[in-house]
């Protein structure tokens, strides 16, 4: 029987895969496209078979932990940004499973956020912030869709990850060129949430709106790392409406443990980001301001963190 257990990392582009003895590093990672396979557990099949072709012992893998940009709750499972659909209980027995633990990916994602080492987080403004011991951490992260989760002290040691879908919560403007794409977006939807914005199609929707175009998300970046003012305008616009957020959300958590930012968008934009006005507008809050001024800002760098994240509640699950 393999000593290994399956962990995955699920979104709406890509679904990565790693295997683990427990308490140990990854033994094995592989990112497969999520649009390749019909189903979840065809992209399952495919990662174990290629790990058994690298010499990884996969038979007799008898626990997996699933993190998944989706809502959880119950067993049917069925994907906001993708066409996946599964039910936990079918899925555990199709692949012969003792334990099959599926959680929503942020929660899995906040869940790593106490243990970040230095190397995998870098700083956002705030130079002279501290974090709070003990305290509520929050996170956001714009990437296929938005996901909003954080962490809260549990005693001894223990966090409790949050598992909602704040990145559904409704859009609110604070400029006239944030109403003039709310507006837009109303005809297009009706209900305009965050994540209608602070996503890959959000950034592209930004664009279309500010300045007459229709661009895919990562050329709408890679012009504004050239330069191309356009461009630049739909980033910074995208990181404003960012740090709004990340406002909201660290006030309604009270996340003096400091605010993380998550997502596969944010990393791309490099200097960009530094350079923009998310540390503004997430201190933008009137009365408010000096209570998110003492907030830490980090966007995580670390590749992999939600498998780490998944790791640990998979721990809590298999005593």
């Amino acid at each position: 029987m393999s000593g290994l257990r399956l962990l995955a990392d699920i979104g709406g582009t890509n679904a990565r895969f790693a295997l683990q003895a427990r308490g140990g590093g990854f033994a094995d990672i592989e990112v497969l496209a999520c649009r390749d396979y019909d189903r979840i557990d065809a992209a399952i099949a495919a990662y174990l078979a290629r790990a058994a072709a690298r010499g990884l012992a996969v038979d007799g893998l008898r626990h997996a932990a699933i993190a998944i940009a989706n809502p959880v709750e119950g067993d049917a499972v069925s994907m906001t940004n993708h066409h996946w659909r599964f039910s936990i209980a079918g899925l555990r027995d199709a692949c012969g499973l003792q334990t099959l633990l599926v959680v929503n990916d942020f929660a899995a994602l906040a869940q790593a956020l106490p243990h970040l080492a230095a190397a995998g987080r870098e700083r956002i403004g705030g130079a002279d912030t501290v974090a709070v011991e003990g305290r509520p951490i929050g996170l956001v992260g714009p990437g296929t869709g938005l996901g909003v989760s954080g962490v809260v002290p549990a005693g001894g040691g223990r966090w409790i990850a949050l598992a909602g879908e704040g990145g559904h919560a409704s859009f609110a403007p604070v400029t006239r060129d944030e109403a003039r794409i709310l507006d837009a977006l109303w005809e297009e939807h009706g209900h305009v949430s965050a994540e209608r914005l602070l996503s890959g199609p959000g950034l592209e929707a930004i664009h279309r709106v500010l300045a007459g175009e229709r661009l895919a998300a990562a050329d709408i970046t890679a012009r504004a790392l050239a330069g191309s003012g356009a461009c630049l305008a739909t980033v910074d616009a995208f990181c404003a409406i960012l740090g709004s957020v990340a406002g909201n959300v660290a006030l309604t958590l009270g996340a003096t443990g400091g605010m993380y930012i998550g997502g596969g968008i944010v990393p791309r934009l490099g200097p960009l980001f530094h350079a923009s006005a998310f540390r503004a507008r997430f201190e933008g809050k009137g009365r408010l301001r000096a209570y998110l001024a003492r907030i830490p800002t980090w966007l995580v760098t670390e590749p992999y963190p939600a498998l780490r994240g998944a790791a640990a509640l998979l721990d809590a699950a298999t005593p």
